[in-house]
């Protein structure tokens, strides 16, 4: 992954429009999830990973912002920037960019590593592979600048 990952273009379908003549307010957070499937080959993630480990991923909190209306048949390409990382969990930013260049929403995850080969899943450690995968993803992102919309909270302000 160079600078931010972008997946290839993904299409609103006719069943997530709501009665409002728009996309669903779940539908982002599809659109988002379908771009993170595109990206963890790069971090080390999948099917063949749980396959081969008994490990997967888990989000522990997602935050969307929706920012423009998207519609049936609208094509958006996924980005995934990652923020942090430890041993065991790792925190992203997402946006969703419409095909003609504007920014329809943005998405913020911590994701849990979990093991789930024993009898209950439980939080832990990332192998050695995979830590130097978020390392050099890390690296290569260094310089991007902090996100705008990263570590919003919901509250009402009064003046």
């Amino acid at each position: 992954m160079t600078d931010i990952f972008r997946s290839s273009p993904l299409t609103v379908l006719p069943e997530w429009i709501d009665y409002n003549g728009h996309l669903n307010m779940a539908y982002y957070s599809v659109l988002m999830d379908q771009g993170a499937d595109q990206a963890y080959p790069h971090l080390g993630f999948g099917p063949d990973y749980r396959e081969r480990t008994g490990c997967t991923t888990y989000v522990a909190e997602f935050h969307i912002c929706y920012l423009r209306e998207l519609h049936e048949g609208d094509r958006v390409i996924s980005t995934l920037h990652l923020l942090d990382y430890d041993e065991k969990r790792f925190h992203i930013y997402q946006e969703l960019w419409h095909e003609d260049g504007w920014l329809a929403a943005t998405g913020e995850a911590l994701t849990l590593h979990v093991d789930q080969s024993g009898e209950t899943p439980k939080v832990a450690k990332m192998p050695d592979d995979i830590m130097a995968k978020l390392a050099n993803i890390a690296k290569q992102q260094a310089d991007l600048p902090k996100p705008e919309r990263m570590g919003r909270k919901i509250g009402i302000t009064r003046k």
